[in-house]
């Protein structure tokens, strides 16, 4: 079945999202006097999966979480809580030998975030031993999403064997969405990077990126310096790898749109009225644009759907807050 980006769902049955990478404990306002934490689960991809559920209606989709937890109790917890939030768990594989990832998280008086993690050897890194990876699972849905993170976790054959089965898919009418989402903590070093976020951006029909993650990826090296500062040589490097629509999100109040075959226009957003804590203020905006286009809203009017969202989201503190957001009709 093809579907073109942008098309509401088929008559007659849900559409299937699936959403893939790694999920894990977030440990969160941190008491030092009390010894304490906050804990819940969260990670980009999940982030996403979430406010995907959230917003779209059950009746007409269904969002798959792929990922791979523990058989411990904690494993337990995640696993039930993402069913919680209205997130298929059909798909997650436990693994008797390791453990979820965890990290912590701290916010500064802007609300800006850091992060401290303990990741290593997290299950989630055995996606594809698992076969969560494979283009005959893919096919089960109607579109796949997954960020830069979910490559840098997996090891070199697991990415390029990743990177035919996103072709098989695409090529079968399954539709892929992507975010850069670049951490370089993650990586070896940028030029295996650089090659495996090519690769994937040229299978995407819904290229996620962020100007701060293009800057980090190509500002490194002298020659590339210019080309990663500015916003229009980015957005033109994408489009020259990337066969499907670019949204590029540049933190907060502009944002750089190229649907496929269109010029690329920028778009002036409001800024945030509040902002308490900035975790999953791009995951929660891709979530809003992909809900809105899968709906059938057009590409300028998902945007300023999706930066409602996210303005929403980090108005209060953590990545997966309750919101409340709806589509428009």
């Amino acid at each position: 079945m093809s579907l073109p980006a942008g098309a509401p769902r088929p008559a007659g049955r849900r559409l299937r999202i699936a959403c893939i990478g790694e999920c894990m404990v977030e440990l969160s306002r941190f008491d030092p006097a009390a010894g304490s934490f906050g804990a819940a689960v969260a990670g980009d991809t999940l982030n996403t999966a979430a406010y995907l559920a959230r917003l779209l209606p059950k009746a007409d989709f269904e969002i798959s979480y792929l990922t791979v937890l523990g058989r411990d109790p904690y494993s337990d917890w995640m696993q039930a809580r993402i069913a919680a939030i209205g997130i298929a768990t059909g798909t997650i594989a436990r693994d008797p030998e390791r453990l979820p990832g965890l990290y912590a998280i701290q916010t500064d008086a802007a609300g800006e975030r850091s992060f401290h993690y303990w990741r290593q050897a997290s299950a989630a890194r055995r996606l594809a031993e698992y076969g969560l990876l494979d283009a005959d699972l893919l096919s089960r849905f109607d579109l796949i999403y997954f960020s830069g993170i979910t490559l840098a976790i997996l090891d070199t054959p697991a990415r390029a064997a990743f990177v035919e089965s996103c072709r098989a898919y695409r090529q079968g009418g399954g539709r892929v969405a992507f975010d850069n989402n670049y951490r370089p903590r993650l990586w070896p070093d940028h030029a295996t990077a650089r090659a495996a976020l090519a690769a994937h951006w040229a299978e995407c029909d819904f290229a996620l990126p962020s100007l701060e993650d293009e800057r980090a990826l190509w500002s490194t090296d002298a020659p590339e310096k210019a080309a990663g500062a500015a916003p229009e040589k980015a957005l033109e490097r994408l489009a020259c790898l990337c066969p499907g629509e670019i949204v590029m999100k540049a933190g907060g109040e502009r944002l750089w749109l190229k649907p496929a075959g269109a010029p690329a226009e920028v778009l002036t957003l409001p800024p945030a009225a509040r902002i308490i804590d900035t975790t999953a203020a791009g995951d929660s905006f891709n979530a809003g644009y992909l809900a809105a286009r899968l709906t059938g809203q057009p590409p300028p009017a998902a945007a300023r759907l999706a930066h409602e969202l996210a303005c929403q989201v980090i108005a209060r503190p953590g990545a997966i807050v309750e919101i409340d957001f709806s589509l428009p009709g």
